[in-house]
């Protein structure tokens, strides 16, 4: 017994002595390089969050188009965020960032980014955790494009439109602020992209929608829209869920920094708005729709959410979540619901025809969000919001519409009547994607 007693307090000893040296070399550690690694280790994380926001995508599409067409869904989300990881590496981050601090202000540089992890920019963090991060941003607004052309896009000019998207219309924009860019030397001010993202991608897909037409048969003679129902609303469900998830990397992560203590509660802080945002949009919808419709639309609450987080992306971190008055962030979420709820309908009237609703949550949501940060941050006056809203829709809108019609002038952008009958799946991919109707004759 005196043996193992002694054993003990040997491997306690040990153990305390490990303990120590640990300590005493933390405490003798540069702060520098804690928060290096802090820095790096957010965008890491929060960009894998980010990404998993790929998969929300296209479960939200995938659950919103007919059952015919799920597999070409499943086929353009995968392949638009493959092409997105490959163009901003080679011509799309350079263009937004390779010149910060020394901008020309209006695009960066053409060429290749190439790793170089010895932080030359002073940022604090790894530059190849800073490229990733930014990416999964990239493909996130070529993700809105894809729902609101489903059903009646080809997938190879939906490809080459992503390409140019990804490389360059997206990263001349967002040069022009996150980049030090003539936008950012105005005073505009966009957190985590409103505008910068989900307002190009909203300007990109209407152009998009304009220049295709609306899908076979989704109005009738006197104009009025039909109902055209998803194939699974459980799985556009799961979209929204993940999406709602991925939103607290996409707002968090745009902090750039966890290597302090403000750092951290401005990051709780973000999640706190960034969560009430979307609960106020949701039950916005559900109100509005329960008052004014006498049923609730599943779909439309889906994207009540979406309405709420991307209307406060524009400035997560101001609003602060207080409880003896209503937060500001559940009012911007709130108006988020409202805009889902008008906006859609007014598409339709338009005989605009958007699958997912990618327009009113993003395009509509994002410049409001944009446009009321003032609100917020008094740093930040409304004519640099509005003149970055406006640069941002002359810009994106006419060139995504320029190449929308040179590629329907030339390859053809729409599936041909026979194909859009009987869904991209067999016509694109030669196989369903939902088994079901395996005799050739897919489910509507």
């Amino acid at each position: 017994m005196r043996k193992g007693l002694t054993k003990l307090l040997a491997v306690s000893s040990a153990v305390l002595a490990v303990g120590a040296a640990a300590a005493q070399a933390q405490d003798t550690a540069p702060a520098g390089d804690t928060t290096f690694i802090f820095n790096t280790l957010l965008f890491l994380i929060m960009g894998m969050v980010v990404m998993f926001m790929a998969a929300g995508f296209a479960m939200l599409e995938a659950g919103s188009v007919r059952s015919k067409n799920v597999a070409a869904i499943c086929l353009k989300n995968i392949t638009l965020y493959a092409i997105a990881g490959l163009m901003v590496w080679l011509v799309g981050y350079n263009v937004i960032y390779m010149n910060v601090g020394d901008h020309n202000g209006w695009i960066g540089t053409l060429q290749p980014w190439k790793a170089d992890d010895s932080d030359p920019l002073g940022l604090g963090y790894s530059s190849g955790s800073d490229w990733f991060f930014q990416m999964v941003f990239v493909a996130t607004a070529a993700s809105i494009v894809s729902g609101t052309l489903a059903e009646r896009i080809r997938v190879w000019p939906f490809f080459i439109f992503t390409a140019v998207l990804t490389a360059l219309i997206y990263p001349i924009q967002a040069s022009w602020e996150w980049g030090g860019g003539w936008l950012d030397e105005r005073g505009f001010s966009d957190f985590a992209g409103s505008t910068l993202v989900h307002a190009t991608g909203g300007w990109a897909a209407l152009a998009g929608a304009l220049a295709l037409g609306p899908r076979t048969g989704r109005y009738d003679e006197t104009g009025k829209a039909v109902p055209f129902y998803g194939a699974s609303t459980p799985i556009a469900t799961l979209g929204a869920f993940i999406l709602w998830l991925g939103w607290f990397g996409f707002n968090g992560g745009s902090q750039l920094a966890l290597g302090s203590v403000d750092d951290a509660i401005s990051v709780s802080n973000i999640f706190i708005h960034t969560n009430a945002a979307a609960s106020a949009g949701v039950v916005t919808v559900v109100i509005l729709c329960t008052l004014l419709l006498g049923k609730i639309s599943v779909p439309m609450v889906l994207n009540g959410a979406i309405g709420g987080l991307v209307a406060i992306t524009a400035e997560p971190l101001m609003p602060a979540p207080v409880f003896d008055s209503i937060p500001l962030a559940i009012c911007i979420g709130a108006v988020g619901g409202v805009l889902i709820f008008f906006v859609t309908p007014l598409l339709e009237a338009l005989r605009i025809d958007d699958v997912v609703g990618a327009i009113p949550a993003h395009l509509a949501c994002g410049m409001f969000g944009t446009l009321v940060v003032p609100l917020s941050n008094t740093d930040v006056s409304f004519m640099a919001q509005l003149t970055g809203v406006a640069a941002n829709a002359a810009f994106v809108f006419p060139v995504s519409l320029i190449l929308w019609f040179f590629l329907r002038f030339t390859i053809g952008i729409r599936a041909s009547a026979e194909h859009e009958e009987m869904g991209l799946d067999l016509a694109e991919t030669g196989a369903p994607g939902l088994n079901v109707h395996l005799s050739g004759a897919p489910a509507e």
